[in-house]
């Protein structure tokens, strides 16, 4: 089997999913592995430079002295995991539950060894040399920034490259690199992974003595990786609120200069090379998550993080979260080559979302007010202090906040709410600050860790007593708002055609400042075209057009291979109503103008009312909005409704930044399992429709409030339609026929932005809808309430497994019949 370069992957059935692309994809990697073993031996027959006229014997020979050598390498790594194995199933106390006192008391002494400096001096900035301003290369200013942006960078001789270490001693075994967005995703894809026995690699053999072929034993080699603030074991450092916090007192301890005794002894170094070897092979010889990671290396004393890299060539399937496979400067951190490899990415509905959260930022007035006033306390300790480099680059990071709090400042005048977007020109207007180079200046706020030093030093000053009255502004708690500001002028590099930036105050709030990422493509174009394929996959990826013209424009289409895949239950499993009209004839219709009317409400009360009536156990209602959820759920409280639902089901709502919905959702299946019913009041998009499986009794009913498409009357979307239709435009003019009218390819170009703006609603609805069914013996009633859900535009972007459901002509049929329906739906499945 040969891979295309691009494989886009619908796989509807949400129960195999995982262990689906386990199977395939494995099988193919170890396929492939024994065809190149085989080609391997004989290339090297080949090339060995004998007489054609040699006997065959003499080839054949040669051929088996190589398959042996290759053979005794792999048993030799398969006989060293398997001591592993068996020595940590005879210590499984040691490894799992404690470990020695030595060791224990070792890691305590360290804990002293690596203070936090002392007093004062650790936060005064370091020499900063002019001449390492040119040294970009080291610096890690690629970090967020585009393929564009580096291009062009690389024109201006800013070489952004970065030199990588090299282990010529180990072979990169041929991997599958998979991806997803939550830690819990991961996981359970590393439970699916304990499950599977994946034929070997090595072809059978026959033992000395005996004429049967015996299979090679070769078990699965798998890496999780994770970030420092997953995998950090130094006791101090891993204390840090933030993963930035982390990140940059890990790499002040290993700085040069860094006494000895203050720097983290669980670094990996040539001393201790057999420490790491014996990381590699603890963590190759069985599946283990992140924490069994961090735990193996609490008790071998050697930093996880850092010795997983040498552990990443020799493995088969390394797991990751989507910010280290997405972010450049990840990659380059952890020397992660996707070269020739094969990248499966979960869940991928979340990937264009998750490109564009992860490249842009936004920063608040009272953000910026309190990184002035940190910066403040610390001139007036070390001003005196700071010499060449470091006191221009101070006063230009101060001019730059200023400016910024300036603009702000300006704008945020009067409690009137507003959203305009801004040029970086407008931004830097003041003080001077359109004279400063941003790249300079970001080169050195990651070189000389200035925004570390500053919040070390207003932290420290505060503990001890040491600030001014004055200095009350600038406690940030736990926050670290200098770094967050850093992020925010590092997103102000990327090129203004990929982005903008838009300045909003809501009323009685404080003023934002947003850089916002409008086109993913070219964050994603390099893991693409280094890649021997990629591969896209979620249960509810439905409509795929936009990951083809979005994510991939640059591709040719028969590159692009998709997969839909129906679901595993029977037809008669599935009821799906779309409903447009309530029990007293009024026509559903939630658009923005007509969804607050009370005669809406009140309509949408009675209908849930009678649903409630016919449909058994657990019903989830997801609204368009928290916002409309709170009108809606207010409007009930103030007539008779929500006392008659009450009797009918104990109702549940999930409310914005919400913490407690695991408590919640163990009451809704207490009620439920009471004989009470629930009724489950949720949002589109919310927490609830990521990632939640209500399967059985849990789902029997799934309504649907409406459609819920984004404000397009906004700034954030008008500026994503704008550059959607004119990426469209621009394309067409690059392949259009000189018979093509300019009317109607602009006409294409808004039918691409209108395309973009309804998949954009109906991908949320889709991941909502997919929450129930969750096995081949389940089943579920899904009704769609709106009329909009009649329109053929609308229908054809459902699953094709909620199609094949879909009452016909159901805006024919009154409310009467979705009852009858629905009853004799419950009753056959209760007989």
């Amino acid at each position: 089997m040969t891979l295309p370069p691009l494989l886009l992957i619908c796989q509807q059935e949400p129960k195999g999913k995982s262990l689906s692309l386990i199977c395939g994809s494995l099988t193919w990697l170890r396929d492939q592995k024994k065809r190149a073993f085989e080609e391997q031996i004989e290339g090297s027959a080949n090339s060995g430079g004998g007489d054609d006229d040699e006997p065959p014997w003499v080839a054949e020979h040669a051929r088996e002295q190589k398959r042996q050598a290759i053979l005794q390498k792999r048993k030799d790594l398969e006989a060293r995991l398997a001591k592993v194995r068996a020595r940590e199933k005879r210590q499984q106390e040691l490894y799992e539950h404690g470990e020695p006192r030595f060791k224990k008391l070792k890691a305590n002494s360290d804990t002293r060894g690596s203070s936090d400096g002392d007093g004062e001096a650790q936060f005064l900035l370091c020499e900063y040399e002019s001449d390492e301003e040119l040294a970009l290369g080291n610096s890690g200013l690629s970090e967020g920034l585009s393929a564009a942006t580096q291009e062009l960078m690389k024109k201006l001789g800013m070489d952004l490259g970065r030199p990588k270490e090299e282990d010529a001693g180990v072979e990169d075994e041929l991997k599958i690199f998979y991806c997803s967005r939550t830690h819990s995703q991961l996981t359970q894809f590393v439970n699916e992974l304990r499950r599977v026995k994946i034929p070997a690699t090595a072809p059978s053999e026959t033992p000395a003595g005996s004429d049967m072929l015996v299979e090679v034993e070769e078990e699965l080699k798998h890496l999780s990786l994770g970030s420092r603030k997953n995998l950090c074991i130094h006791p101090k450092v891993s204390a840090y609120g933030s993963a930035n916090a982390v990140n940059e007192r890990c790499l002040e301890l290993q700085k040069p200069g860094t006494p000895a005794e203050s720097k983290c002894s669980y670094l990996p170094t040539k001393d201790n090379e057999a420490l790491v070897n014996n990381f590699r092979d603890h963590a190759l010889a069985k599946i283990r998550d992140i924490e069994d990671l961090s735990a193996l290396g609490k008790k071998l004393d050697i930093c996880p993080y850092y010795a997983t890299r040498p552990t990443i060539k020799p493995s088969e399937i390394v797991t990751l979260p989507y910010p280290l496979l997405l972010q450049k400067s990840a990659r380059e951190a952890l020397n992660l080559s996707l070269k020739g490899h094969v990248v499966i990415i979960d869940e991928a509905h979340n990937l264009m979302d998750a490109i564009t959260n992860l490249h842009s930022a936004s920063i608040f007035l009272g953000q910026l007010k309190i990184a002035r006033a940190q910066l403040g306390v610390y001139l007036r300790k070390f001003r005196n202090r700071l010499k060449g480099k470091n006191r221009v680059y101070v006063a230009q990071t101060i001019r730059v906040l200023d400016s910024l709090t300036t603009y702000m400042q300006e704008k945020a005048s009067g409690s009137q709410k507003f959203e305009e977007v801004v040029k970086i020109g407008e931004l830097m207007a003041g003080k001077g600050a359109d004279q400063i180079n941003l790249y300079k200046l970001m080169h050195y706020l990651q070189e000389s860790k200035l925004a570390r030093k500053v919040e070390g030093y207003v932290a420290h000053a505060e503990q001890q007593g040491l600030q001014n009255p004055q200095d009350k502004q600038a406690n940030g708690g736990s926050t670290p708002v200098l770094t967050h500001v850093q992020g925010f002028l590092h997103a102000l590099t990327n090129l203004s055609a990929e982005g903008r930036i838009v300045l909003n105050k809501a009323e009685d709030s404080d003023i934002c400042l947003k850089f916002m990422l409008l086109d993913p493509t070219n964050h994603f174009r390099e893991i693409v075209e280094e890649a021997r394929a990629v591969i896209l996959a979620g249960g509810t990826m439905s409509p795929m057009s936009d990951y083809v013209n979005h994510l991939f424009p640059y591709i040719s289409p028969d590159r692009i291979r998709t997969l839909s895949c129906g679901h595993v239950i029977p037809t008669q499993n599935l009821v799906a109503w779309p409903v447009s009209k309530g029990p007293t004839g009024v026509d559903f219709e939630f658009t923005f103008e007509k969804r607050n009317l009370d005669a809406m409400i009140d309509e949408l009360g009675r209908s849930v009312l009678n649903l409630c009536l016919v449909i058994p156990d657990g019903v989830v209602v997801f609204f368009s909005s928290y916002s409309y959820l709170e009108v809606v759920a207010l409007r009930w409280q103030k007539t008779s409704i929500w006392e008659r639902l009450l009797q009918r089901k104990q109702i549940f709502r999930e409310s914005k930044g919400s913490t407690s919905v695991e408590e919640m959702l163990q009451e809704y299946s207490e009620a439920i399992d009471k004989g009470k019913g629930g009724l489950l009041l949720s949002v589109i998009g919310g927490k609830i429709s990521e990632g939640i499986n209500f399967s059985d009794k849990l789902g029997r009913g799934i309504i649907v409030v409406g459609l819920p498409f984004p404000n397009i009357h906004s700034v954030e979307w008008k500026a994503k339609l704008e550059h959607v239709v004119k990426t469209a435009f621009d394309r067409q003019g690059t392949t259009v026929t000189g018979t093509t009218s300019e009317g109607t390819s602009e006409a294409e170009a808004k039918a691409a932005g209108r395309e973009f703006y309804e998949n954009a609603c109906m991908r949320a609805v889709n991941q909502s809808i997919g929450r129930a069914i969750r096995h081949r013996n389940d089943y579920a009633a899904i009704l769609l309430l709106d009329k909009r859900f009649q329109g053929e535009r609308v229908r054809n972007k459902l699953p094709g497994w909620i199609q094949k459901g879909l009452v016909k002509e159901a805006d024919r049929k009154p409310f009467t019949e979705v009852m009858g329906s629905l009853s004799a739906f419950f009753r056959s499945k209760e007989s």
